[in-house]
């Protein structure tokens, strides 16, 4: 049963993933149709095509490799300086600028001139390339706050989980209690694990980390007010000042790193916990602000990879993951022993994250990524506007397809780190169990 379980998360991921590509090439054909650019193509997928269907001027259908997706607009890259389409050349570097230049006039027909891509207003290009990220970050957001709102997210609760005996000191090695170690101000003050604590001196506390800094600020006694069998009690403490772990400023512990700061001494319980809409937004916020730092490191991991996947080292948990390892870490999803609906949620989390991912590495100023071409229309309009300013002739369309060479380096990049990661992802695979 596990293994069908797993089977079938493998299965149903994939089927997301072919929704989140389709969906966003439907943001680049639909702001192109209503700019009036011919799109002769929209497939979801590379390589051979499974299936297609033309319906007026564009054919639609699905590709066998489902790593991506495209449209394809007619006339994407301006003609060259001699107003010609394509150009003879002993050089590599026109020979690329040109073959890109040629294929975005295929398929051309009498009648296109006025509907190719470069001679729209730049405004329109930059809408028309953004529209495709901006569904996968439209979708994202979608699916963040719905989980947040109804399932709940997995999180450190106000109830006592345990309660420590004696003080000792966060990076003591042994934890037990030494002779003549004082009792915790929790487990004098009668706290007792199940509690939940709904008050600390005299504030109501809605939230773990409110009630960690509560803790860690107020000095002296302290009232804490409790949740047990349906009553609330109220109890007496007077914290200690005792070393403990730092926090930053997200309220997350920092391993390895100790403050000295007040200290009751006991344990919260993790729960599933259904978010406000407040909470919910704040904890969105917190995911695409951690997305963007993951995508900055992503450079830094690479050592981590290559060594997880040729020298057999340990993969870190949060190494990057391509479309193999998300799927296997869907699979093992479905098939983990814990509610359906947590299950569902956490399924979920993962495609969100998917089209984050999505989004936010499409937005990257480079070619060949829609960041790129958004890139190249904005420096345009800047162009454009100080020619108008000076009074200088209109330099015209920047044309993009000069920028080829350097895309097809950074699309090697991508490429040869795509295979790192599907290596890594076979052979050292990230895993949620042991």
């Amino acid at each position: 049963m596990t293994a069908l379980m797993t089977v079938l998360g493998i299965v149903v991921f994939v089927l997301g993933l072919l929704f989140s590509i389709a969906w966003h090439e439907l943001g680049h054909l639909s702001t192109a149709k209503l700019f009036g650019i011919r799109v002769p193509q929209y497939m979801v997928g590379f390589g051979p095509t499974i299936f297609s269907r033309r319906k007026g001027e564009t054919e639609y259908g699905i590709k066998a490799i489902p790593l991506g997706g495209y449209i394809r607009m007619i006339g994407m890259f301006p003609p060259g300086e001699d107003g010609k389409v394509q150009q003879r050349s002993t050089s590599p570097f026109r020979s690329m600028i040109e073959d890109a230049r040629s294929a975005a006039y295929e398929e051309l027909r009498p009648g296109d001139e006025k509907r190719l891509f470069y001679t729209r207003k730049p405004w329109k290009r930059v809408i028309v390339m953004f529209a495709g990220p901006f569904m996968n970050l439209v979708l994202a957001v979608a699916i963040f706050l719905g989980v947040l709102l109804t399932f709940g997210i997995n999180t450190t609760t106000t109830t006592v989980s345990s309660v420590s005996q004696c003080v000792v000191a966060a990076d003591a090695k042994d934890d037990t209690c030494p002779k003549g170690a004082p009792d915790t101000p929790a487990n004098a003050a009668g706290l007792r694990p199940g509690d939940k604590i709904v008050g600390y001196d005299g504030q109501e506390v809605a939230g773990w980390q409110e009630l960690q800094r509560l803790i860690r600020d107020a000095s002296g006694e302290v009232t804490i007010t409790v949740e047990r069998d349906g009553e609330r009690h109220t109890l007496t403490a007077e914290p200690i000042r005792n070393k403990v772990t730092k926090i930053d400023d997200d309220g997350q512990y920092v391993p390895g790193e100790y403050v000295t700061a007040n200290f009751l001494g006991f344990t919260p319980a993790r729960g599933v916990v259904q978010q406000s809409f407040p909470q919910a937004v704040d904890r969105m916020g917190q995911m695409m602000e951690d997305g963007a730092e993951a995508l900055v490191a992503v450079p830094s991991k690479v050592p981590g990879l290559w060594d997880a996947a040729f020298n057999g080292g340990e993969r870190a948990q949060d190494s990057p993951v391509g479309v193999v390892g998300a799927a296997r870490v869907s699979g093992e999803i479905v098939a983990l022993d814990i509610p359906a609906s947590q299950r569902v949620a956490v399924f979920l989390f993962v495609v969100a994250a998917f089209n984050l991912s999505l989004f936010l590495f499409n937005m990257l100023p480079l070619l060949p990524l829609d960041g790129g071409h958004i890139a190249g229309a904005l420096w345009e309009s800047v162009r454009r506007f100080f020619a108008r300013v000076l009074r200088r002739p209109d330099p015209g369309p920047f044309d993009v397809a000069k920028l080829m060479p350097v895309a097809y380096v950074v699309a090697s990049i991508f490429i040869c780190f795509t295979l790192l990661v599907l290596v890594a992802d076979v052979v050292n695979p990230v895993r949620l169990t042991g």
